[in-house]
C-alpha cells in the first residue's frame, strides 16, 4: 500500500489491486487562507470525510466516479474494507465542535487507522474494537484535537507499528495548532522521511515501533 500526506489531514491510499482512497480533502486556501496547501485534484474511487467543516470535506475538486463515506458504517471494495466509528470533536461529546468519524481501513493485509480530528482520549470498547493497527494516522497540534501530550497517550493505547502525525502547524498551515516538534519531542525511532509517500507492507513493517514525519505533496 502507497500512503501519501497531501497536507493537514489528506491522505491518499493506492492498494494493490488498484483502489484509490482519499480521506480528509481539504479546501485549498479555506479559512482566510490559513489552509495553503495545493489544489487536491487527483482521482478516487472512494472519498471518506471525518466530519464537516471545509478543511476536511471539501470533493469538488477530486476526479473520478468515486464513493463518498461520510457517515458510520462498514462498506467494501474490492478486497479493501472500510470500517467508520462515531466519536467527537471535543472533550464534550460534540457540544463544542460536533461529531467526527475514526476511518479503520483494511487492505492488502494491513490495517490503517485515521482518526480525524480526534478531540478526547478513545474508551477501551473503541481501542479493543480497532484491534491490531499497524498504521495510525494521528493528529497532534491541538487547540482544534488532541494535543501532543494526549496524542502521545492515544498513540501508546492504540500500539501502532507506524505512526504517521497530522493536522500540525506547517510552512503551508497557519492555524492556531501546534507544529510537528512538540509531539516528537523525547520520542525514540523517528524518521524524518523527506518524502511525502510511504509504501507499507506487512512483511517489512519495521520490528520497533517507530514515527513517521512525511512531507506534505501539496
Amino acid at each position: 500500500m502507497d500512503i501519501t500526506w497531501f497536507g493537514h489531514a489528506a491522505f491518499l491510499f493506492k492498494t494493490k489491486d488498484g483502489i484509490r482512497l482519499l480521506i480528509d480533502p481539504y479546501e485549498s486556501g479555506a479559512f482566510g487562507g490559513a489552509i495553503g496547501y495545493g489544489k487536491i485534484d487527483e482521482e478516487a474511487d472512494v472519498v471518506i470525510t471525518s466530519h464537516a467543516h471545509a478543511d476536511h470535506n471539501y470533493t469538488r475538486d477530486i476526479k473520478g466516479s468515486y464513493t463518498l463515506i461520510n457517515r458510520a458504517g462498514e462498506f467494501e471494495f474490492k478486497s479493501s474494507r472500510v470500517k467508520t466509528i462515531p466519536v467527537y470533536h471535543d472533550e464534550s461529546r460534540g457540544k463544542e465542535r460536533g461529531n467526527n468519524l475514526i476511518s479503520s481501513i483494511e487492505a492488502d493485509g494491513l490495517k490503517v487507522v485515521h482518526l480525524g480530528d480526534l478531540g478526547h482520549q478513545l474508551s477501551r470498547d473503541i481501542v479493543q474494537s480497532l484491534g491490531e493497527v499497524h498504521v495510525l494516522l494521528l493528529p497532534v497540534g491541538g487547540f482544534f484535537t488532541i494535543d501532543a501530550r494526549a496524542a502521545a497517550q492515544v498513540m501508546a493505547a492504540i500500539g501502532p507499528r507506524i505512526t504517521i502525525p497530522m493536522h500540525y502547524r506547517t510552512d503551508k498551515c497557519s492555524l492556531p495548532i501546534s507544529g510537528v516538534e512538540d509531539f516528537l519531542r523525547g520520542k525514540e525511532n523517528v524518521l524524518r522521511s523527506g518524502s511525502s509517500t510511504l509504501t507499507v507492507e506487512l512483511a517489512t513493517l519495521p520490528l520497533e515501533k517507530q514515527i513517521v514525519v512525511l512531507a506534505h505533496a501539496k
